[in-house]
């Protein structure tokens, strides 16, 4: 065959190639700027986590704001024309806070009354309340060193601030959450009768931050509270002219037996491989003490509206969406591992478990785990997610909810991760409501979720 010839094709072949390529990179371009756009302009999410948030503000488990939101949830999904909803039974674990608490430093006569919420999963004090000084340390270790001759019978009072230094603040979270989740214990063990820490948040105010705490199995369990950043700076600054100072602590927290609840779950049905799965989720629970908008009323919000957009937009998926209400992600995470332990005991197919957990803020990133091979498919798809909004697309934990499920079955899982600069000055606070929320970066938000979905179902992982 002539030489040239043989170029002429294989120009020719490159063209062809090159055209229907581009062609077909239009058509995927254009679908996504559209999704954007009918998202941004029409997007439900906003005006459904106002309902959510104004309905049914006090959503821990166990508890009848929770259960209601559940119910109302499936039938948003319903009224959607979902192809299947349906409910996973859950039991979950039953937590009061019971009345308001109170803290106070006492000071001879003088008493100042603090700001302050029990921990959740603490036990209450003494009907009375609990009165004894006050020892400050600002780590775990710290509490060691000190020894039972000093914590013995005393409140200890963990002032270690939030590690503003990194820029990432989830880092910051994890560097200092270890005086919330474990200090109780530890302290216990030394003799202490009660321990107060300084919120774990970023913010400024005299909001305190809940969250949970672990017990450890060879301590006693002794009360536990956290003051807000004001608080404990005021108790800081008294302690350091009255080393002696005494304080006051009266919480009123109940165990209630387990009850049954249920993770909610909603489907469209896909037209070539409807037993494999692409799904998105967040948390249904929130803590009792704001309305939980951010944390998780966004995530749950916008996996309902993402699929929601999608289905208006005409899209018949190839697989089949589904839409997961996680229940007991704050003190428990049974929903969670309820839905791996269902997915494996059905043997369902998942190309990827996606959840949003991490507020309601502008979309920055994506971060996967998984093989090596599913995170270098997907940062080909950057180019795809318009300007300011994903950035990047790199290793990362997945979710409470969704990590189950890739220990179960190596099933990859991706979480949101939107800007968190403001997300620890609401975080688990009465500052949590729904006025802390902007409509156009909670929109982004599910459109850049409903867009990771397209992709997956376009290309697959």
């Amino acid at each position: 065959m002539d030489t040239q010839f043989i170029q002429f094709i294989f120009s020719a072949a490159l063209i062809i190639f090159s055209c229907v390529h581009a062609q077909k990179t239009d058509e995927h371009e254009k679908f996504i700027d559209e999704l954007y756009q009918t998202t941004l302009k029409n997007g439900a999410t906003y005006d459904l986590l106002g309902q959510l948030c104004h309905k049914f503000p006090s959503r821990l488990s166990g508890s009848p704001g929770a259960a209601a939101a559940i119910e109302w949830t499936k039938t948003v999904m319903q009224q959607y024309g979902f192809d299947r909803v349906f409910l996973q039974d859950v039991m979950v674990p039953h937590w009061v806070r019971g009345a308001r608490e109170q803290a106070a430093i006492i000071s001879g006569r003088q008493r100042t009354e603090l700001n302050v919420l029990a921990l959740g999963r603490s036990v209450a004090t003494p009907a009375g309340g609990i009165t004894a000084e006050v020892v400050a340390v600002t780590s775990l270790a710290e509490v060691a060193e000190f020894g039972r001759e000093k914590i013995a019978g005393k409140i200890v009072f963990y002032n270690r601030p939030f590690a503003q230094e990194f820029v990432n603040t989830f880092r910051g979270y994890v560097a200092t959450v270890d005086q919330r989740s474990k200090g109780a214990s530890t302290a216990a063990k030394l003799g202490a009768v009660a321990v107060v820490i300084r919120s774990v948040g970023t913010g400024d105010d005299d909001f305190p931050h809940t969250g949970s705490l672990h017990y450890a199995k060879d301590s006693a369990r002794i009360p536990a509270a956290a003051l807000s950043s004001h608080g404990a700076d005021q108790l800081a600054r008294r302690l350091l002219k009255t080393p002696n100072l005494r304080f006051f602590l009266k919480l009123h927290c109940q165990y209630l037996p387990d009850v049954k609840s249920h993770n909610v779950i909603g489907e469209i049905t896909g037209s070539e491989n409807p037993d494999q799965f692409i799904m998105l989720g967040g948390h249904i629970d929130a803590w009792d003490t704001g309305q939980g908008a951010h944390d998780d009323g966004a995530g749950t919000m916008q996996t309902i509206s993402a699929l929601r957009t999608l289905q208006q937009m005409g899209y018949k998926p190839k697989n089949t969406l589904r839409a997961v209400m996680f229940i007991n992600e704050e003190n428990g995470l049974r929903g969670g591992g309820k839905y791996a332990e269902l997915a494996v005991q059905n043997k369902e197919k998942h190309l990827v478990a996606i959840e949003s957990d991490a507020g309601g803020f502008t979309p920055r990133a994506f971060g996967i785990k998984g093989g090596d091979s599913s995170l270098a498919k997907i940062r080909t798809w950057l180019d795809y997610f318009p300007d300011n909004t994903i950035t990047a697309i790199k290793a990362g934990h997945g979710g409470a909810d969704i990590n189950p499920l890739n220990r179960a079955d190596g099933t990859p899982v991706v979480g949101f991760i939107p800007d968190s600069q403001r997300y620890f000055d609401y975080h688990h606070s009465p500052a949590d409501i729904f006025s802390a929320i902007n409509r156009r970066e909670l929109e982004l938000g599910t459109a850049s979720l409903a867009a990771l979905i397209y992709l997956v179902d376009q290309f697959g992982m």
